[in-house]
């Protein structure tokens, strides 16, 4: 069908401009005469929204048990610092959104990339001789999750693969599969308190791969990796020439007898886009404030992935423009003292959790050094009448209302993750009930009756 549009004079009853349907050398252009096609609804979801699956919905939504009715919930699934109540953000940072709000300055859209002003504010509180810091490499985000999902977009093409950690945060895939990014798997290892498998990393490396992601401090392990580990990873990365994504959200909340190193700082040739945010070490998730900091001396990135990046943040037009706002007051306002009690509350809490469950048979924890979480292992042997870690955890909840993730969501079978910010008195009692849940489901194997007479 051909179809012009014809400009017309404007006599007051019709429009200037209308779309007519016109002969052209006598064949027919009107509506409804189109060959071969029957109109029909058919309205689809997107190739994206179809490769969009995100592990933990897909196993905790299937979940059919019920709680215990006789015994209250306790949740050590969740991720969020603030459910309980317990762990208030500073009175500081508050101030500062009120101030914020209250002075009408950041009701408009700002750029994309954030406002100036704010960038600056990061690039300042960032900096340090080893990884300088400009205006220039900060780019806000709409949380630490968007950050991740700029910092793929833009380095990774359908067909390319990512390396993620295994287990894992399991946004890496979700993002990643739904823009038709292979995912490829390296290894963790609990018996070297989850450090990485470096052999095994580097033989997934091949032509196609845009870039490694390592999270440090880890979710859903809880582990801080050694400066020397770092040093390693980034040799592997020199060497093959990929670029880090480094998912450094909960930098700096290590506990006291560790040191978090940021990537960053250890390297001035290999390429890394550290991604952030204000979600967990300043306890405020939902004020959905993340950033990506460019590390590049070398100049390998380029313009390219610098311009791409602010392409792709124009998408959405930024983060929160009162968060930004505050954003100054809450990095030069928060005491240290906020910092440490934060720290020391889930130090204490992990402490707890670890020397009780190590003390139960059957469970075996892996200690950990940073962040909001703790990996246990299940030795499924010793509990034949449930498959798999989702059993388990099913079981747990209908038996004894404590609702922890399978590590199956991190792609890890055979582990459950606990959240450790829960108050002391819930982490106290949600370990006794694991304990009498091991001891009721329990089975020695064969040859080891000393062990279970203990």
């Amino acid at each position: 069908m051909d179809s012009y549009t014809i400009q017309m004079s404007s006599n007051g009853s019709l429009p200037p401009v209308l779309d007519v349907p016109v002969n052209i050398g006598g064949r027919s252009s009107l509506p409804g005469k189109m060959k071969g096609r029957k109109p029909r609804w058919s309205v689809r979801p997107s190739d994206m929204a179809n490769q969009t699956f995100n592990p933990i919905r897909a196993i905790v939504d299937s979940m059919k048990v019920k709680p215990n009715p006789n015994k209250t919930m306790i949740s050590l699934s969740i991720g969020d610092p603030t459910v309980f109540g317990n762990l208030p953000t500073d009175a500081e940072v508050t101030q500062a959104m009120k101030d914020a709000l209250d002075s009408g300055k950041y009701n408009g859209y700002a750029p994309s990339i954030g406002y100036l002003s704010s960038r600056e504010e990061i690039a300042s509180y960032y900096h340090c001789p080893e990884a300088p810091l400009e205006a220039k490499d900060v780019i806000l985000t709409s949380g630490c999750s968007q950050a991740i999902e700029l910092c793929l977009a833009v380095l990774a093409n359908p067909g390319q693969n990512i390396l993620v950690p295994r287990p894992g945060f399991s946004l890496y895939r979700t993002l990643a599969e739904s823009m038709g990014i292979e995912v490829k798997l390296y290894n963790l290892l609990p018996e070297q308190s989850w450090e990485i498998d470096l052999k095994q990393l580097e033989s997934l490396i091949d032509e196609k791969t845009a870039c490694l992601i390592v999270n440090n401090p880890s979710n859903p392990c809880g582990s801080v990796f050694r400066k020397s580990h770092l040093q390693k990873i980034l040799e592997v990365a020199a060497r093959q020439c990929v670029p880090i994504l480094a998912d450094e959200i909960y930098g700096d909340m290590v506990f006291s007898d560790c040191k978090y190193e940021p990537l960053a700082t250890l390297s001035t040739h290999v390429p890394i886009l550290s991604c952030g945010g204000l979600a967990k070490r300043w306890l405020v998730p939902g004020w959905r404030m993340g950033w990506i900091l460019i590390h590049d001396r070398r100049d390998i990135l380029g313009n390219e992935i610098r311009d791409g990046l602010v392409k792709l943040s124009q998408r959405i037009l930024g983060p929160c423009t009162i968060v930004q706002g505050a954003l100054k007051s809450i990095l030069r306002r928060t005491p240290q003292e906020f910092y440490h009690n934060t720290l020391s509350f889930l130090k204490s809490n992990a402490d707890l959790c670890y020397a009780a469950l190590a003390a139960i048979p059957g469970l075996q924890p892996v200690r950990p050094s940073g962040a909001m979480y703790l990996m246990v292992g299940i030795e499924m042997h010793h509990f034949p009448e449930f498959e798999n870690d989702v059993e388990f955890t099913e079981q747990l909840v209908a038996e004894q209302s404590v609702h922890c993730l399978p590590a199956t969501c991190f792609e890890y079978p055979n582990f459950f993750r606990v959240v450790i910010t829960v108050p002391e008195v819930m982490m106290l009692e949600a370990c006794s009930r694991i304990q009498e849940f091991c001891e009721q489901h329990y089975h020695c194997t064969d040859g080891n009756q000393e062990e279970c007479d203990k």
